[in-house]
């Protein structure tokens, strides 16, 4: 749609409308609204503490992720992917000491399961 037809409209401000309009229609909280959207479940960001070299941690994990299946990307740190579904990105923070870890699966069990096997594998008892 063109802009002109948007009546000028910037198209963050006509999506936000459009959700506004869901809300006061719905009577619902919006937590309500976006839960029939999500695919996944995820983790949330995990930060744990850099010990020693992060490049050494993360060719650690991408050795034992590809020995399992896991398919490697290194475009922003490490992200695994797995044929289920599954995958995580792990990656060093710019700003500060750390580690961050986020997992996501179709399920919440086997996220928490790929979860908790990364964790295991950095030494990080849960």
């Amino acid at each position: 749609m063109h802009r002109r037809q948007q009546h000028r409209l910037d198209t963050g401000m006509l999506g936000a409308l459009h959700v506004l309009a869901q809300l006061a229609a719905t009577h619902r909280p919006i937590s309500h609204l976006v839960a029939d959207y999500r695919r996944y479940a995820a983790s949330g960001e995990i930060n744990l503490p850099i010990t020693g070299d992060h490049r050494q941690t993360l060719r650690r994990v991408a050795e034992r992720e590809s020995a399992v299946g896991g398919v490697i990307d290194r475009t922003d740190g490490l992200t695994v992917r797995h044929a289920d579904g599954r995958w995580f990105n792990l990656r060093a923070s710019h700003t500060e000491p750390l580690l961050r870890l986020n997992v996501e699966a179709p399920t919440e069990s086997r996220m928490a399961t790929l979860r908790d096997e990364v964790l295991r594998v950095l030494g990080v008892s849960r």
